[in-house]
């Protein structure tokens, strides 16, 4: 089944060049099928680049897909027009009154600011507070994890010495209960991390209500859900394309920062080829999310 998105979206070309079904808001209007509403806050700068890689992870699934995607009224990026805003877009307050069966709020380059100093901060509390009764399922990515932890759980962030940057080997958390999230997953697999703060698994362990899916030695607790299954926290990245951590290497050290050569990604010496080894992980996790934690329980009648 297809993803359903606006035929003027950057998304539509992209995906339709890689083959993927992708559906325009008119064709799909003449269908009678319920598609499941997922929304996408996106916080990232570059918008078009993250939510084109969101949508090709939520294409991959037999389920019709009818994105909404939503921004910040409180903070207006700069990498972003605001004609390409207006068009695709959505505020909070277009949104307010409808339910979804998913969300996924995405990571923000605001890792060194205090929570509540982010300029939009105020506002995203507002969503927070919305999926408890507007959401089936919500899923926070790398940041936006960090945010909803620490504002549903107290969990605090912790600085780190050097960047957590590259792809890392993770291990799935077995305690005899079976998983759907995670069906099918390695008990090792991959996943990509760029960020300069971190959540402490101990700190994670002493809510009851949060249970942690994956940990790895250096990234840290990298998912976790809600016990209900309505929240499910991502540390790091499975939505990056092979070549993001390369595109972000360049620019940090185009700028100057101390940044090295992302770990265990290249693939040769002259750091040309990449060695993309979490794409089918990243493909399972998404369509077992839609399925268990969002399709067969979601009500048809939102």
């Amino acid at each position: 089944m297809p993803i359903v998105i606006d035929k003027q979206l950057p998304a539509y070309s992209i995906l339709t060049g890689e083959r993927i079904f992708v559906m325009d808001k008119d064709r799909a209007s003449l269908q009678d099928i319920r598609p499941i509403e997922i929304a996408i806050l996106n916080l990232m700068p570059t918008k078009e680049t993250t939510e084109t890689q969101f949508m090709r992870l939520l294409s991959n699934s037999p389920l019709q897909v009818n994105v909404t995607l939503v921004r910040t009224a409180s903070y207006n990026p700069t990498h972003t027009g605001q004609e390409y805003l207006d068009r695709f877009y959505k505020g909070f307050d277009e949104i307010v009154d409808k339910k979804f069966d998913g969300m996924i709020i995405t990571g923000a380059p605001v890792e060194d600011m205090e929570f509540e100093d982010v300029a939009y901060w105020d506002e995203l509390v507002k969503i927070f507070e919305w999926t408890k009764t507007n959401v089936t399922s919500t899923l926070f990515i790398c940041w936006g994890a960090q945010a909803a932890l620490h504002y549903f759980y107290g969990i605090k962030k912790y600085r780190l010495k050097e960047k957590c940057f590259g792809i890392f080997a993770h291990q799935r958390i077995f305690d005899g209960e079976i998983e759907p999230l995670m069906r099918g997953i390695s008990d090792e697999f991959h996943m990509p991390h760029s960020r300069h703060t971190i959540i402490y698994a101990d700190d994670i362990k002493k809510c009851d209500n949060l249970k942690i899916l994956a940990y790895s030695k250096r990234a840290g607790a990298s998912i976790i859900k809600s016990r209900d299954n309505r929240q499910v926290f991502v540390t790091g990245h499975m939505e990056y394309d092979r070549d993001t951590l390369k595109r972000e290497y360049e620019r940090d050290k185009a700028k100057g920062l101390p940044i090295k050569p992302p770990a265990n990604y290249f693939a040769d010496k002259e750091m040309t080829k990449v060695k993309m080894n979490w794409s089918s992980t990243s493909n399972l996790f998404y369509i077992n999310w839609l399925n268990y934690y969002v399709y067969q329980v979601t009500p048809y009648v939102l």
